[in-house]
C-alpha cells in the first residue's frame, strides 16, 4: 500500500476516534447531570434509567470500536495495514473504505462468519 492511501485510511481513523471521545465526553456531561428527582413519576423515572442504560450499552461498544481504531493505527505504523491477519494477502481498497479496522479480507471474513453461524 503506498503512502498517500496509508495517511488517508490514518486520517480516516483519526477522526473516527475524535468523534468518538467527543461524543463520550458530551454523554458524561449530560448523563452526570441525571437527577432522578427532576422526574414526576415512576414511569417517567423507568423510561429516563432504561435510556440512560441503552447510552451506557453504547458507549461500551463504542469503547470496543476505540480499541480497534487503536490497533488498526497501530498496523500502519508497524507496516502491517492493509494485510489480512489469516491469510496474508492485501486486504480490498473497498473493504478497508468501508471498515477501516477490519483485520480480514472479505473471503476470510466470510469463512469465519459461516463457521460462527454453524457453531451458533
Amino acid at each position: 500500500m503506498n503512502q498517500k492511501d496509508l495517511k488517508r485510511y490514518k486520517k480516516m481513523l483519526e477522526d473516527s476516534k475524535t468523534s468518538l471521545l467527543e461524543s463520550a465526553k458530551k454523554t458524561l456531561v449530560e448523563e452526570a447531570s441525571f437527577d432522578t428527582d427532576d422526574l414526576p413519576d415512576e414511569i417517567d423515572q423507568a423510561s429516563s434509567e432504561y435510556t440512560q442504560s441503552m447510552v451506557f450499552r453504547l458507549r461500551d461498544r463504542e469503547k470496543f470500536l476505540l480499541q480497534k481504531i487503536d490497533r488498526a493505527l497501530g498496523r500502519i505504523e508497524d507496516g502491517t495495514f492493509g494485510v489480512c491477519e489469516r491469510c496474508d494477502e492485501e486486504i480490498s481498497p473497498k473493504r478497508l473504505e468501508a471498515r477501516p479496522v477490519t483485520t480480514l479480507c472479505i473471503r476470510c471474513k466470510e469463512e469465519q462468519e459461516k463457521k460462527e453461524k454453524s457453531y451458533g
